[in-house]
């Protein structure tokens, strides 16, 4: 049976055995031959879009609901079956687990509503559960807060005796003490009051809470109304009526915390899925794709203040950048189409002239058939070589103006393409760190994508070093951020001139940063980075005429044939912290 290399012959030869063996021409039987006759294994495809179009039905009417199909849908995104097997496993894990003791929840609700508490009347009490019960968006959260609740009413117990009125708990008096044998009591329960202590709370409550709630209107109010009542408290019957409505304020601000906590949390989620539609909508404009792919970075991890800032910095000196070269380029396309209109008029005016041109010529043509002597034949010659002379005249200068007009278009089209350059560029330059200049972790994904791919093709190995600078924080506490931002720059100036010009370094955060090494081993790896540290002490970092010792600690990981990039550099991760441990300044192979 003769062998079948090129795939236009497989193809024909698959068509030849369906016809011949008479069997329905279906994508999977297609399939199926195809592979038999090449001789190569059926790979199974990832049915992304018809699992994308189960998840988009899925419910989501509570946060646990919300969660499992963000689970879901990241790990068909990455196109992961052990992802979608790990967010499958966790659904049915849940929908196995034992319900709550609600009935045990409730008896115990129950008893402490009953039960005497310090600065808290059953009012209030039931006041508080009817917060809780109206608030909690979903079973788990109500359970938590009852829990909560409970624990804060059974810290709350007084001793019998105690008689509760409306918000003040007044403490038993002991037996025999006379009633007037009290009143000194709170006289010297006003004078232990520290003053500094009740304005600093009241500063809290005021500058702080009431801040950070400003979108709660009663809250805030309570806040200010809490810091002026803290101030003006001189006795322990005050004090205890400000405890109970400062714990009653706290239940409330944690309902407050954890519904913001989740509204945050949802809106990352809704920011995210709109970036990668956008993503995906605009996957022919490159030099969109960074301001792009620099939001997703930042949506993908918890928000930061400095990384905001940072941001906002970068897109706006990309965005002025793409400004500039967006309306230059739009001028020089503006140019090209009007040397291309130029070009169709002067076609037009040809044309037409042409035409005239061969209507004289048949009009002298009938004349020359209707001459009768020389004479006639000299005039009508003449009109013949003036119109050909002016048609001439008229064809070159028509040559002449379409030839500039095609070295203008050469021009224009040239600068065309070198905008279109320029804003990619500005576009990629996104994928580096701001500050020191190597890639970041956008740009480090992409990368370690590239080279683990590139291995796994060739046959080569990819190590992974992951280095930590010893001491940061003590450069930045006592030289400040300036010179720990020096620093850094300083260290990847270093590594940049000692490592090959194939490695890559990219900054993983903070003051770590990772190194990939392709077509190296283990132990040259290892060696690689001692080489790095060796550089360091002979090159000193200098700050004000100062010389320091820049110093790092260093795990390495090679990684395996199947090994997921991600547990390598946990690996590496680990042994960069057994070099922390081991006196720092030292690089350690991972196992």
């Amino acid at each position: 049976m003769p062998e079948f290399t090129q795939p236009s012959e497989i193809a024909r030869e698959v068509l030849r055995r369906l016809a011949q063996q008479r069997i329905p021409p279906t994508p999977d039987n297609y399939l199926r031959l195809y592979h038999e006759i090449a001789g190569t294994q059926v790979v199974e495809t990832f049915p992304e879009r018809s699992l994308k179009t189960m998840v988009a039905g899925l419910p989501r009417n509570t946060p646990e609901q919300s969660k499992m199909v963000r689970q879901l849908e990241n790990a068909i995104a990455a196109r992961q079956w052990g992802g979608l097997a790990a967010a499958m496993k966790e659904l049915m894990s849940k929908a196995g687990e034992a319900h709550p003791d609600w009935a045990g929840v409730i008896r115990e609700i129950l008893i402490q509503s009953e039960t005497p508490a310090v600065g808290l009347t059953v009012a209030k009490k039931r006041e508080a559960l009817d917060h809780v019960l109206t608030s909690s968006a979903n079973p788990e959260m109500l359970l938590q807060r009852l829990n909560s609740l409970m624990r804060s009413w059974s810290q709350s117990h007084v001793s019998e005796g105690v008689q509760l009125v409306d918000g003040v708990a007044e403490p038993p008096l002991p037996r025999g003490t006379p009633p007037t044998a009290a009143a000194p009591a709170s006289g010297a329960a006003g004078k232990v009051l520290n003053p500094e202590l009740r304005d600093l709370v009241g500063q809290l409550l005021e500058n702080g809470i009431a801040t950070l709630v400003a979108d709660s209107a009663d809250l805030g109010e309570e806040a200010l109304a809490l810091a002026a009542s803290i101030r003006a408290v001189v006795s322990a019957e005050e004090l205890t009526a400000f405890h109970g409505r400062l714990k009653k304020f706290t239940y409330r601000l944690q309902f407050v915390a954890e519904d913001q906590a989740e509204m945050r949390g949802s809106l990352l989620h809704l920011l995210k899925l709109l970036v990668e539609n956008i993503s995906e909508i605009v996957v022919d404009d490159q030099w969109l794709q960074g301001q792009i792919a620099i939001v997703a970075d930042l949506v993908s991890q918890p928000p930061d203040l400095r990384r905001l800032d940072d941001v906002e910095r970068k897109l706006k000196d990309l965005i002025y950048k793409q400004g500039a070269l967006k309306k230059s380029l739009s001028d020089a396309q503006d140019r090209l189409k009007s040397m291309l209109a130029t070009f169709v008029d002067r076609l037009a005016d040809f044309s037409a002239s042409t035409g005239d041109y061969h209507d004289k010529i048949e009009h002298c043509a009938q004349r020359i058939s209707r001459a009768g002597d020389i004479t006639e034949l000299t005039d009508v010659l003449d009109e013949v070589m003036r119109e050909t002379r002016v048609i001439q005249i008229s064809a070159r200068n028509s040559r002449d103006e379409l030839m500039e007009m095609r070295h203008r278009a050469d021009e224009a089209e040239k600068e065309i393409f070198r905008l279109q350059k320029e804003l990619a560029e500005a576009s990629d330059m996104v994928r580096h760190d701001a500050l020191t200049g190597a890639l970041n972790r956008r740009g480090m994904d992409e990368a370690l994508e590239r080279e683990v791919a590139r291995a796994r093709r060739h046959g080569g190995g990819v190590c992974m070093a992951l280095l930590d600078v010893d001491n940061f924080k003590r450069i930045n506490d006592s030289l400040g951020h300036e010179a720990g931002d020096a620093a850094l720059v300083h260290l990847v100036r270093v590594v940049k001139d000692t490592i090959r010009p194939q490695d890559t370094l990219a900054r993983y955060g903070g003051e770590e940063f990772v190194i990939l090494l392709p077509d190296t081993s283990l132990d040259d790896s290892v060696n690689a980075m001692t080489r790095v540290q060796r550089e360091l002490t002979r090159r000193f970092f200098m700050h004000k005429n100062e010389k320091l010792l820049i110093t790092f600690s260093c795990g390495v990981a090679e990684l395996g044939g199947e090994e997921p990039p991600a547990d390598g550099l946990k690996r590496a991760d680990a042994a960069m912290y057994l070099a922390k441990r081991g006196g720092k300044n030292r690089v350690v192979a991972a196992c």
